[in-house]
Protein backbone atom coordinates (compact mmCIF):
# COMPACT_ATOMS: atom_id res chain seq x y z
CA UNK A 1 0.00 0.00 0.00
CA UNK A 2 1.22 3.50 -1.17
CA UNK A 3 2.01 6.11 1.82
CA UNK A 4 1.59 8.42 -0.42
CA UNK A 5 -2.05 8.26 -0.92
CA UNK A 6 -4.21 10.79 -2.91
CA UNK A 7 -6.74 12.88 -0.47
CA UNK A 8 -8.76 14.44 -3.51
CA UNK A 9 -11.81 15.50 -1.50
CA UNK A 10 -14.63 15.16 -3.65
CA UNK A 11 -16.23 18.03 -6.30
CA UNK A 12 -13.62 20.04 -5.06
CA UNK A 13 -12.20 20.52 -8.67
CA UNK A 14 -15.36 21.66 -9.45
CA UNK A 15 -16.22 24.17 -6.49
CA UNK A 16 -12.76 25.55 -7.26
CA UNK A 17 -13.56 25.93 -11.36
CA UNK A 18 -17.10 27.64 -9.92
CA UNK A 19 -14.97 30.12 -8.00
CA UNK A 20 -12.39 30.94 -10.44
CA UNK A 21 -15.21 31.63 -12.77
CA UNK A 22 -17.25 33.79 -10.78
CA UNK A 23 -14.29 35.87 -9.37
CA UNK A 24 -12.73 36.26 -13.14
CA UNK A 25 -16.28 37.67 -14.27
CA UNK A 26 -15.80 40.10 -11.30
CA UNK A 27 -11.95 40.88 -12.69
CA UNK A 28 -12.62 40.48 -16.10
CA UNK A 29 -15.76 43.03 -15.79
CA UNK A 30 -13.84 45.67 -13.98
CA UNK A 31 -10.57 45.49 -15.85
CA UNK A 32 -11.40 44.81 -19.32
CA UNK A 33 -12.34 47.71 -21.65
CA UNK A 34 -15.99 46.75 -23.45
CA UNK A 35 -14.80 49.01 -26.36
CA UNK A 36 -12.22 47.33 -27.49
CA UNK A 37 -13.01 43.76 -26.17
CA UNK A 38 -16.66 43.69 -26.19
CA UNK A 39 -19.05 42.23 -23.59
CA UNK A 40 -17.49 39.39 -22.31
CA UNK A 41 -19.62 36.60 -20.43
CA UNK A 42 -17.69 33.35 -18.90
CA UNK A 43 -19.33 30.36 -19.83
CA UNK A 44 -17.30 27.56 -18.01
CA UNK A 45 -14.11 26.64 -16.25
CA UNK A 46 -11.96 23.53 -16.45
CA UNK A 47 -9.62 22.68 -14.46
CA UNK A 48 -6.70 20.11 -15.32
CA UNK A 49 -6.58 17.19 -12.31
CA UNK A 50 -3.28 18.82 -10.77
CA UNK A 51 -4.72 22.51 -10.84
CA UNK A 52 -2.05 23.82 -12.76
CA UNK A 53 -3.94 24.44 -16.07
CA UNK A 54 -7.38 26.30 -16.29
CA UNK A 55 -9.31 26.27 -19.46
CA UNK A 56 -11.71 29.08 -19.46
CA UNK A 57 -14.46 29.64 -22.20
CA UNK A 58 -16.23 32.79 -23.25
CA UNK A 59 -18.48 33.93 -25.22
CA UNK A 60 -18.33 37.97 -26.80
CA UNK A 61 -21.04 40.39 -28.12
CA UNK A 62 -20.14 43.81 -29.31
CA UNK A 63 -16.54 42.70 -31.09
CA UNK A 64 -14.95 39.85 -33.06
CA UNK A 65 -13.78 36.90 -31.09
CA UNK A 66 -10.36 37.50 -31.55
CA UNK A 67 -10.52 40.90 -30.55
CA UNK A 68 -11.48 39.44 -27.41
CA UNK A 69 -9.05 36.34 -26.51
CA UNK A 70 -5.80 39.11 -27.47
CA UNK A 71 -7.59 41.12 -24.69
CA UNK A 72 -8.07 38.25 -22.35
CA UNK A 73 -4.56 36.83 -23.10
CA UNK A 74 -2.62 40.30 -22.52
CA UNK A 75 -4.59 40.43 -19.17
CA UNK A 76 -3.75 36.67 -18.25
CA UNK A 77 -0.56 37.54 -15.88
CA UNK A 78 -2.53 39.83 -14.33
CA UNK A 79 -5.66 37.93 -13.51
CA UNK A 80 -3.33 35.24 -12.62
CA UNK A 81 -2.37 37.06 -9.76
CA UNK A 82 -5.43 38.99 -8.74
CA UNK A 83 -7.04 35.07 -8.23
CA UNK A 84 -3.36 34.57 -6.23
CA UNK A 85 -4.88 36.65 -3.83
CA UNK A 86 -8.10 35.83 -3.57
CA UNK A 87 -8.48 32.44 -3.35
CA UNK A 88 -5.70 31.25 -1.19
CA UNK A 89 -4.76 28.36 -2.18
CA UNK A 90 -1.46 26.71 -3.31
CA UNK A 91 -1.52 26.37 -6.80
CA UNK A 92 -3.78 29.13 -8.75
CA UNK A 93 -3.90 27.66 -12.80
CA UNK A 94 -2.05 29.11 -15.59
CA UNK A 95 -5.71 30.69 -17.55
CA UNK A 96 -5.75 29.79 -21.03
CA UNK A 97 -9.04 31.52 -22.81
CA UNK A 98 -10.97 29.84 -25.59
CA UNK A 99 -13.79 31.31 -27.46
CA UNK A 100 -17.04 29.53 -26.66
CA UNK A 101 -18.52 28.39 -30.14
CA UNK A 102 -20.78 26.27 -28.98
CA UNK A 103 -23.53 29.42 -27.84
CA UNK A 104 -23.38 30.19 -31.46
CA UNK A 105 -23.94 26.79 -32.91
CA UNK A 106 -26.77 27.02 -30.10
CA UNK A 107 -28.47 30.09 -31.79
CA UNK A 108 -28.05 28.90 -35.37
CA UNK A 109 -29.58 25.73 -34.53
CA UNK A 110 -32.07 27.69 -32.62
CA UNK A 111 -33.15 30.27 -35.92
CA UNK A 112 -32.66 27.06 -37.67
CA UNK A 113 -35.90 25.97 -35.99
CA UNK A 114 -37.76 28.72 -36.10
CA UNK A 115 -37.22 28.93 -39.97
CA UNK A 116 -38.75 25.64 -40.40
CA UNK A 117 -41.57 26.09 -37.61
CA UNK A 118 -42.34 29.57 -39.45
CA UNK A 119 -42.62 27.69 -43.25
CA UNK A 120 -45.08 25.42 -42.26
CA UNK A 121 -44.84 21.79 -42.83
CA UNK A 122 -43.52 20.33 -45.72
CA UNK A 123 -46.81 19.53 -48.63
CA UNK A 124 -47.62 16.17 -48.96
CA UNK A 125 -46.86 14.48 -51.75
CA UNK A 126 -50.26 12.84 -52.80
CA UNK A 127 -50.16 8.93 -52.55
CA UNK A 128 -49.83 7.04 -55.39
CA UNK A 129 -52.33 4.18 -55.23
CA UNK A 130 -50.91 0.72 -55.13
CA UNK A 131 -50.98 -0.94 -58.74
CA UNK A 132 -52.79 -4.01 -59.05
CA UNK A 133 -50.78 -6.90 -59.02
CA UNK A 134 -51.86 -9.23 -62.41
CA UNK A 135 -53.22 -12.03 -61.12
CA UNK A 136 -53.98 -14.75 -63.67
Amino acid sequence: MSRHKSKTIPGRNLRLADQIQKDLAVLIQREIDISRAGLITLSGVELSADYAHAKVYFTVLGAEPEAATAALREKAGWLHSQLFKMLHIHTVPTLHFHHDVQIVRGIEMSQLIDRAVQSGPAPEEPDEPDEPEDKP
